[in-house]
């Protein structure tokens, strides 16, 4: 199956490539986070010089040039098409689904304190599971939904205190 990736480059150029690109490619890693790669003749150094994961945000250096490098795979490109996000800062405290989906697993009971960030339920939608967390610190409120349940785009969760 081929996936889809967008990439921003010094927040300048946009490509888009699939995975079939990469078989094109003859990689080989020298280090841990060097690597050597050979694509139609040409010959590229390229270094991971910092990386964070989450953010999805890398700078890497390419023949000794340095760049930043921004990627988005096909979830993240239809959450930005949805007008969604991802782990967006909520103005209240309360927890919505900020997509379709159903819910796997409660995380949390009633009257339990939690820490922003901390995991609240586990929310799949489009065959990915998404782990909703907590907007502030607080108690919880109330929890309107079960395990196992269907909810819509913006259907209270959970209200916390």
């Amino acid at each position: 199956m081929k996936k889809i990736y967008t990439i921003k480059v010094n927040d300048d150029y946009d490509y888009s490539f699939d995975t079939a690109v990469s078989k094109n490619l003859d990689t080989i890693q020298l280090t841990e986070n060097q690597f050597h790669i050979v694509q139609d003749n040409n010959s590229f150094k390229i270094e991971i010089i910092k990386s964070d994961f989450q953010k999805k945000v890398y700078q890497i250096s390419v023949n000794g040039n340095n760049y930043s490098v921004k990627i988005k795979d096909e979830l993240d490109q239809l959450i930005k098409e949805l007008g969604l996000t991802i782990n967006g800062k909520q103005k209240d405290s309360n927890v919505k689904a900020p997509m379709p989906g159903i819910i796997l697993d409660i995380q949390v009971v009633k009257e339990q304190k939690v820490v922003e960030g901390d995991a609240l339920m586990v929310l799949e939608a489009m065959k990915m599971e998404n782990i909703l967390t907590a907007p502030k610190d607080g108690i919880i409120k109330s929890i309107n939904v079960e395990k196992g349940v269907t909810v819509e785009k913006g259907e209270l969760l959970i209200e916390m205190e």
